[in-house]
């Protein structure tokens, strides 16, 4: 039997601040952009009753560890439950399993910060939010981290969400943070932008994108969705997190190259070819840059790392045992 460590939500909550999961994707993304194995999502749904099972893995040799998401959502109870295995990538024994909801948005949020460090202009400032749930904090979080934010403009269609958000961040950050009426407002003079919604249609005009903005997009993948419209892919330097998905979910990509907008030849390439200056990020100082962070096993597993190891020195966690296929295919 090997044991391994059972970790619930509760456990690894208070274990890392937002910049700490920063610093681990980011050293995630270069060891992919070194040629760490990863792959996009897998997703399975079912209508009756309607509900998705997902699934990703990522490698990270030099971090020592392997996993992923799998997750379902939706189905009779109209919610979802994270887990994610964790294995050592060198034994390939389990490490950890662990309730992953806590974690979620600090770790995705961490991989749009790191996109926005390596393509944002150094002077970013003020930045727009368009949407107001825990994923939207999550990035607003961790970009301060990587920036000097000075304003921040919220948007989300309804008002008290929008103003609960601004007031809750205006007590967490440095940065001025206030609840505007409209997309187009936020997005206004904004140097970084995020969208961070479940929307299935564009949250803003890309004609209103100033020269020099950075636009995170994290929220909608799915191959017939998109946050991002047109004319931000068609005036934008387009960077994924993962190079395969430019096919298989980025839905902004994907209805941009349908309507003859941009091509293949228009993904510029991944964050982690980025980190390793493989490929330029930023060239100028008015250009257009998109980072589309959908999710992956990459951030998923930095991020799962360091809790197990964080949470193994305080004794955190429950020991579970696992039987190795040795002993278990007996056949007996």
């Amino acid at each position: 039997m090997t044991d391994a460590l059972f970790l619930t939500s509760d456990d690894v909550s208070d274990l890392a601040d937002p910049g700490d999961y920063v610093a681990a994707v980011r050293d995630a993304y270069r060891q992919r952009g070194e040629g760490a194995p990863a792959e996009p999502r897998t997703r399975l749904v079912t209508d009756d009753p309607p509900g998705m099972l997902t699934t990703y893995a990522a490698v990270l040799p030099e971090t020592g560890a392997m996993g992923g998401y799998m997750y379902g959502a939706g189905f009779g109870e109209r919610d979802a439950w994270f887990m994610t295995p964790l294995f050592d990538s060198e034994s390939g024994e389990p490490l950890a399993l662990i309730d992953g909801a806590s974690m979620n948005p600090h770790k995705t949020g961490a991989a749009g910060a790191v996109g926005t460090d390596v393509l944002a202009r150094h002077d970013a400032s003020s930045l727009a939010v368009i949407g107001s749930g825990a994923q939207a904090r999550g990035q607003l979080r961790a970009i301060d981290t990587v920036r000097d934010l000075e304003t921040v403009w919220v948007y989300s269609p309804t008002k008290e969400h929008r103003e609960d958000f601004a007031g809750a961040m205006n007590q967490r950050l440095d940065a001025s943070v206030a609840a505007v009426a409209s997309s187009a407002a936020a997005v206004e003079d904004a140097d970084i932008v995020v969208t961070a919604t479940n929307a299935s249609e564009p949250v803003f005009d890309g004609d209103h994108l100033e020269p020099g903005t950075h636009v995170t997009a994290m929220g909608q993948y799915d191959p017939e969705k998109r946050e991002l419209d047109a004319r931000t892919l068609e005036r934008a330097t387009y960077v994924l997190d993962l190079e395969a998905r430019a096919d298989t979910d980025a839905g902004s990509f994907i209805r941009a190259k349908a309507a003859g907008v941009v091509d293949d030849e228009d993904v510029h390439g991944e964050l982690g070819d980025v980190i390793v200056n493989r490929i330029a990020g930023r060239e100028s100082a008015e250009e257009i840059t998109v980072f589309d962070s959908g999710g992956t096993a990459i951030e998923t597993v930095a991020a799962a790392h360091m809790l197990y190891e964080r949470a193994s020195e305080r004794g955190r966690g429950k020991s579970i045992d696992f039987a190795p296929a040795s002993d278990a295919l007996t056949g007996e």
